[in-house]
């Protein structure tokens, strides 16, 4: 594998699009410290330091770290996930959009046209609450955060947290096209990424001034390290059904039939879960933090991420969304039909409906123990700190969003350089 990477560099367009998804990587973080006018940074800093609150905190991590300076990028790309959410329930109650899914390119790009503009529609009314919200906070040496409050601060803040955002949606779209993975989950890649070196100087000055010691630190790196590891495992398992191929016969020559196998991933959604379980939770809690009305602070109070309530509904949103999202990708029935007509079966199974009905057996039993495994690394942050007592964050959905986004990344790099090898093979064959 190292030697495949040391040819990286050799191949001109796939360092083109490792240098694309670097350059709007540099981009992002840029925008990310660009501080939405009329907002004094230095109180709002000061404002965020003494909240503590675990909900800015985790806001702010899938931001890279924008909600706290309100910069043009405070909403981050939760407005596109939550827009993706909607309108991938949507074909299922609305006849003619399940019919545009199913017209080829045109009917998708049309789809996420829609998609588009629902993010749009989102990010106007976030942005109004959280512009609405944060004129009224002070810092606690009585700063006002917003020095000139009102009607034209209103309209400039609205305006700039849904171009911000529109503007993150463009980025996570061109790296799919133009870099190398998927943007959106690489934008929030980045973020948390962007993140690790302020906890790494944290952890050496807490150590330092005795709040960790040695041991125990030496203890949490190698629990690090076994959970890393067994996200790698999980995430790399598969399911493997057996398809035997029947024998065929092209022109007057009889081929034997063929056995292979129809894999399934023991996590199939992959990041998608943990991330629209939490834009789901995340978007009520930051409005009510920023509104202060009774039943609004109640809210916030339930959904309060050390709180049992919110672990709970957490838990529950994973298990639908893993149920949800790989019912919508992966069409059993589909699959059944696709082996039938190419001659494949599954060994003591008839093919068709029973062929069907076997693998939605096996892919639901994979799927709970799947939201099992994503459920548990996304609650460690919570047990590690709420009954250990870590004293920082580590796991949760941001390290599986890091291992998993790796992951992918290096897979379609490693088939860039397959791809590449497999050519230049093509073209020497070719020339002799």
């Amino acid at each position: 594998m190292a030697q495949s990477f040391e040819n990286v560099g050799k191949i001109p367009e796939l360092r083109n699009r490792i240098f694309y998804t670097l350059l709007m990587f540099v981009v992002f973080r840029i925008g990310v410290h660009i501080t939405t006018p009329g907002v004094d940074p230095v109180a709002l800093s000061q404002f965020f330091n003494a909240s503590n609150s675990n909900l800015f905190g985790l806001f702010n991590m899938f931001t890279g770290g924008a909600l706290a300076r309100f910069s043009i990028f405070s909403l981050g790309i939760m407005p596109y996930i939550s827009s993706s959410i909607i309108f991938q329930m949507l074909p299922m109650v609305i006849p003619s959009l399940d019919r545009l899914q199913k017209e080829g390119e045109s009917g998708r790009k049309k789809f996420m046209q829609y998609t588009r503009y629902g993010t749009v529609v989102l990010s106007l009314f976030q942005s109004v609450g959280i512009s609405y919200g944060i004129e009224s906070m002070r810092s606690p040496m009585g700063s006002p955060v917003v020095s000139r409050p009102g009607m034209s601060f209103m309209i400039i803040s609205v305006i700039a947290l849904t171009a911000g955002t529109i503007f993150v949606m463009w980025i996570g779209e061109e790296i799919s096209e133009h870099g190398i993975g998927n943007g959106i989950s690489l934008i929030i890649f980045a973020g948390i990424v962007a993140a690790i070196p302020g906890a790494f100087i944290n952890t050496i000055k807490m150590v330092r001034l005795g709040e960790i010691n040695i041991m125990l630190l030496v203890l949490i790196l190698a629990l690090m390290i076994l959970v890393i590891g067994f996200i790698v495992f999980v995430e790399s398992a598969q399911r493997r059904i057996p398809v035997q191929y029947a024998k065929k016969m092209i022109g007057r020559k009889l081929y034997s039939g063929q056995t292979s196998y129809l894999p399934l991933k023991i996590n199939t959604p992959g990041v998608i879960p943990p991330i629209f379980a939490m834009s789901i939770l995340l978007f009520p809690a930051t409005i009510a933090n920023f509104i202060k009305v009774p039943i609004f602070e109640r809210i916030s109070g339930y959904l309060n991420p050390s709180g049992l309530p919110y672990n709970i509904a957490f838990v529950v949103l994973i298990f639908f969304f893993c149920y949800f999202y790989t019912a919508i990708t992966f069409k059993v029935d589909d699959v059944a039909d696709d082996l039938r007509k190419y001659g494949g079966n599954v060994p003591g199974i008839k093919p068709g409906k029973s062929t069907a009905s076997y693998i939605d057996k096996i892919l639901n039993r994979v799927t709970f123990i799947g939201a099992i495994y994503v459920s548990l690394i996304c609650l460690l942050p919570t047990i590690l700190i709420n009954k250990f007592h870590v004293p920082f964050y580590f796991g949760g959905t941001g390290l599986l969003i890091v291992v998993v986004v790796a992951m992918d990344t290096i897979v379609q790099i490693q088939s860039h350089l397959l791809y590449r090898n497999y050519d230049s093979l093509l073209k020497k064959a070719s020339k002799k």
